[in-house]
C-alpha cells in the first residue's frame, strides 16, 4: 500500500479509537495500543513499508520526557523532598528489588530483571492526575503521596532509559559502558547547567521581543531538538537532553508559554509511539501465555499494592490514606510502554516475557480507572480505623453546626470562597466552609474562620454541615463535574435550598441548571462586564449609564437578578423607566382566577411576562413549570415591564 494510504488509515484509526475510549472515561493511551496491535506485523501489518514510524514515534518519547522537564521544580521537590525521595525512592528500589528476586527465580538474568521492574514500578500520571484533579483529591493525604510517587518516578525514567540499553553487554562491557556515559554526562551537563539558564532565558527573551507566535514555537522545538541531538551526539540518550531542555526552561518566566505551545507536538507524536508498541504485541503468543499473563498482572497489583501500602505505613501515615495510596498506586503507566520498549529493542529479555509483560501492563491501565472509583469502599470495608476516623471527623463537624440555623454552606474556601465568606461575615450571615486542603483549613481555622476539612461531594459531609437547616450552598470552586455531584446530593437531601455554582465560562452553564442549580456565575462574564464598565467611564460615558448597561446585563443573564421589587422610597431615575423590567408579588386569595389552574392553562409567560417563583407555605419554588397548579394564598411572583405586569396581575385575579 501506498505510504500516504497507510497514513490515512492510521489516522483515521487512531481518531476513532480514541473517540471510543474517551466516551468510555479510559485513557486514550489504550486507543493507541489497540490501532498499533492491529495494524502491526502480527496482525495486519499495513506498516510493513513505512520505516519512518519508529523515528518519528521516538520524539513522541523526546517531548514528553520535555513536558516532565518543565514540571520538574527544585521548589517543588523542596517542598515535598521526604514523600519525593523519601516514599517514592523506596518505592522504585523495592519494585526493582522485588521483581528482580522473582526474575532470578524463574531463570531471567539480573539484567532483565532490573528492566522489567523499572517498566513495573511506573505508574500513570497522565491518568492519577487527571482523576486526582477530577474527585479534587490532589490536596488529601493520599493524593499529596500519590504526587510524589508519580514525581519520582518520572524522574527515575531518566538514568533507567541511559541503563537499560547497556544491559544488552557483558557485566564488564556494561561497567565501562555505563562509567563512559557517566563521564559524559558529567561533562556535558556541568557547563549546561551553569551556564544554560542564563543564556536560555536571555535567549528566549530576544525571540519573544519579535512578537511572532509561529516564531515562539520554532524556537521551543530548535531548543528541544537541539539539546536531544547534542546528548545523542554524546552517546547519550535524546530523552535526557530533552529532559534537561525542559528542566531550563521551567526556571524561566517563559515556562507556562512554552508548555502550552509544546502540547500538540508532545500529543500527537506520542500517540504515534504507543502505536508503535501496540505494534510490539503478539495477540496470538499472550493468548497462548494467558495464563502467566493474569499471574503477572495479579503479581502487579498486589506487589505494588502492598508495598506502596507498607511504606506509607512506615512513613506515618493513616491506614486509611496508605490504602489508598496503594490502590492508586498498583496499576503500570506510559513510562513502563517506554522502558519496555528499550528492552525489546535491545534484546534484553526474550521476547514471549516481554510480551507477557507488555499485556500485563495494558490491562492493569485499563484497570486503573476502576480501581480508583471503588478506592473508598475498599478502604472502608477492610479498614476498620477509617469508620472510626470518619466518624469522629463527622461528629466534630455535626457539633460545630447543630447550633447554626440559616447558614450558608461555602464548598471550597479557596480565594473565591474566602471572599464570599467576608461579604456573609460583613452581613450578618453565619457560615460553615467545607475545603479538601489541610494547610489552609489550619491555617484559616487558627485565624478564626469557621472552615472545617471536608469533601463537599459526599453525602456525609453535607449532612454534617446541616444543608436540611441552610438557607443557600455555594459552590465556589470550577469544577463542573464536581459540582454536579454536589447539585445531586442536594437535590436528593435538601431538595429546597438554593445552590449557586461558580464556572470558569458559560459552557457548562446549561448542564448545571438541569442538574438544579438556582444560579451559575460564569468569571469570564463577571470580568468582560468589570472592564466594560471601567473602559466606559473612562471613555467618557456617564456613570449612571454604565450601571444601567451592568444592571440591564446582569438582570438579562441571572434569575435572580432579573428585576427588583419597587418602592416610593427609590430615588434612582431608571428604576421607573417603563421599559425596565421590574418584579411584583400576587397574592392569590379565595375566588382569584388561578386558582385551581395550571399555568400553561393561563397563559401568562405569552404575555411578556415570566413567573419567576411561587411561594407556597413558606416554601419558594425557583423555576416553576407549565404543570404548576396554583392553590389558595400562593404568592405568584412576576418579571415584566410596568404594563404588561398590570395585565398578567389581572388575568391571574380576575381571568
Amino acid at each position: 500500500m501506498e505510504t500516504l494510504t497507510v497514513i490515512l488509515l492510521l489516522l483515521g484509526a487512531s481518531v476513532l479509537s480514541v473517540v471510543v475510549f474517551r466516551r468510555l472515561n479510559l485513557p486514550p493511551i489504550l486507543g493507541y495500543l489497540l490501532v498499533g496491535t492491529l495494524i502491526g506485523p502480527k496482525a495486519l501489518n499495513l506498516l510493513a513499508g513505512l520505516s519512518g514510524a519508529h523515528y518519528l514515534a521516538e520524539f513522541g518519547v523526546v517531548f514528553l520526557m520535555f513536558s516532565i522537564g518543565l514540571e520538574f521544580s527544585l521548589s517543588k521537590l523542596y517542598a515535598m523532598k521526604r514523600i519525593v525521595f523519601g516514599l517514592g525512592f523506596l518505592q522504585v528500589m523495592a519494585t526493582l528489588a522485588t521483581v528482580t528476586a522473582a526474575a532470578a527465580a524463574t531463570g531471567l538474568s539480573w539484567q532483565a530483571g532490573v528492566a522489567i521492574g523499572g517498566a513495573l514500578a511506573m505508574s500513570s500520571t497522565a491518568v492519577l492526575t487527571k482523576l486526582l484533579s477530577e474527585r479534587i483529591e490532589l490536596d488529601a493525604p493520599h493524593g499529596r503521596e500519590v504526587m510524589g510517587v508519580l514525581l519520582f518516578q518520572d524522574i527515575a525514567v531518566v538514568p533507567l532509559l541511559i541503563l537499560v540499553p547497556s544491559f544488552s553487554q557483558s557485566p564488564e562491557q556494561m561497567a565501562i559502558a555505563m562509567g563512559i556515559a557517566m563521564l559524559k554526562a558529567i561533562a556535558l551537563l556541568a557547563p549546561v547547567f551553569l551556564l544554560g539558564k542564563r543564556l536560555l532565558s536571555k535567549w528566549f527573551f530576544f525571540v519573544a521581543h519579535g512578537k511572532s507566535a509561529e516564531l515562539f514555537v520554532l524556537n521551543v522545538l530548535f531548543v528541544t531538538l537541539g539539546l536531544a541531538w547534542l546528548t545523542e551526539a554524546f552517546g547519550l540518550s535524546m530523552a535526557l537532553g530533552a529532559f534537561v531542555a525542559g528542566m531550563l526552561i521551567s526556571e524561566t518566566e517563559f515556562r507556562h508559554q512554552v508548555e502550552a505551545d509544546i502540547m500538540p507536538f508532545r500529543d500527537v507524536l506520542l500517540g504515534l509511539f504507543f502505536v508503535t508498541v501496540g505494534m510490539m504485541l503478539d495477540v496470538t503468543l499472550v493468548l497462548a501465555n494467558w495464563p502467566w499473563v493474569l499471574g503477572v498482572l495479579a503479581a502487579l497489583l498486589l506487589v505494588k499494592f502492598l508495598l506502596v501500602f507498607g511504606l506509607s505505613r512506615l512513613f506515618g501515615a493513616l491506614s486509611g490514606a496508605a490504602m489508598r495510596s496503594g490502590l492508586w498506586l498498583c496499576a503500570g503507566g506510559e513510562f513502563g510502554f517506554v522502558l519496555l520498549a528499550d528492552v525489546s529493542t535491545n534484546a534484553v529479555a526474550p521476547p514471549p516475557v516481554v510480551q507477557i509483560v507488555l499485556a500485563a501492563l495494558v490491562i492493569s491501565m485499563l484497570l486503573a480507572p476502576f480501581i480508583v472509583q471503588y478506592s473508598d469502599r475498599l478502604v472502608l470495608r477492610f479498614t476498620a480505623s477509617e469508620w472510626l476516623m470518619r466518624s469522629l471527623h463527622l461528629t466534630n463537624l455535626a457539633a460545630r453546626t447543630l447550633s447554626v440555623d440559616k447558614h450558608a454552606v461555602i464548598c471550597g474556601f479557596g480565594r473565591s470562597g474566602q471572599y464570599l465568606a467576608r461579604f456573609m461575615a460583613d452581613e450578618g450571615v453565619r457560615y460553615i466552609a467545607l475545603d479538601l486542603d489541610p494547610d489552609r483549613v489550619r491555617q484559616a481555622a487558627a485565624a478564626g474562620e469557621n472552615v472545617v476539612y471536608g469533601d463537599a461531594t459526599r453525602r456525609e459531609m453535607l449532612l454534617a454541615a446541616g444543608i436540611g437547616r441552610a438557607r443557600v450552598l455555594v459552590v465556589s470552586f470550577i469544577d463542573a463535574r464536581a459540582a454536579e455531584r454536589v447539585l445531586r446530593l442536594v437535590r436528593e437531601l435538601a431538595p429546597g435550598l438554593p445552590v449557586v455554582v461558580r464556572t470558569f465560562d458559560e459552557k457548562d452553564l446549561g448542564r448545571l441548571q438541569r442538574a438544579g442549580a438556582a444560579e451559575v456565575v460564569p468569571e469570564t462574564l463577571e470580568a468582560s462586564m468589570m472592564l466594560a464598565s471601567h473602559a466606559l467611564i473612562h471613555a467618557g460615558v456617564p456613570i449612571n449609564r454604565v450601571l444601567r448597561q451592568i444592571r440591564q446585563t446582569r438582570a438579562a443573564r441571572y434569575r435572580t437578578l432579573r428585576g427588583f421589587f419597587h418602592g416610593e422610597s427609590d430615588h434612582d431615575d431608571n428604576v421607573h423607566d417603563s421599559e425596565a423590567p421590574c418584579l411584583r408579588s400576587v397574592s392569590l386569595h379565595d375566588g382569584a382566577y388561578a386558582i385551581g389552574k395550571t399555568l400553561s392553562q393561563l397563559a401568562v409567560n405569552e404575555q411578556e411576562v415570566e413567573v419567576v417563583a411561587v411561594r407556597r407555605r413558606n416554601i419558594r419554588t425557583l423555576e416553576p413549570s407549565g404543570g404548576t397548579r396554583f392553590e389558595i394564598d400562593d404568592v405568584v411572583v412576576l418579571l415584566g415591564v410596568p404594563g404588561a405586569l398590570v395585565k398578567a396581575e389581572g388575568r391571574l385575579l380576575k381571568g
